[in-house]
């Protein structure tokens, strides 16, 4: 049986750097493929370059390597966020819509009823409580 005419097997190169970097690069790709942010069906890839130059003499060749990873992309992520003027402060305000229609309350998964932004509305009706008692034993200045 004949030796091969070129030996360079990709694991021995640079005393394994390069089989290192590629299984880096690899534990990269499998990461994102379990990754529930991304599409399962998107294509990975990684490409390694080698590029080599040779001297003068045509005897010595450095080899050069690069690895480029292609990874499936983050799904974003939408919502829906309320805004307006405060009429007392004159003030923009915004808040995220917690429930599915302006105006409507919910339950969370704890049974808390909430306005549609997600306060908590029982927190709601004691602040305002809390603003229209009067304390009848203040002086008047």
């Amino acid at each position: 049986m004949r030796d091969k005419r070129i030996d360079l097997p990709l694991s021995d190169l640079a005393n394994g750097a390069i089989q290192e970097k590629l299984d880096y690069e690899l534990n990269k790709v499998f990461d994102n493929i379990h990754d529930l942010n991304t599409k399962a069906q998107d294509k990975r890839g990684v490409t390694i370059k080698l590029e080599f130059k040779p001297d003068e003499n045509r005897q010595t060749v450095s080899v050069d390597s690069s690895f480029t990873t292609k990874l499936a992309n983050v799904e974003g992520v939408s919502t829906i966020v309320l805004t307006g003027k405060d009429l007392v402060s004159g003030n923009v305000e915004a808040k995220e819509l917690k429930s599915s229609i302006p105006g409507q309350t919910y339950f969370d998964n704890d049974g808390t009823l909430n306005t549609d932004t997600g306060e908590p509305i029982d927190v709601i009706e004691a602040e305002e409580k809390r603003k229209n008692i009067i304390n009848l034993q203040e002086r008047g200045n």
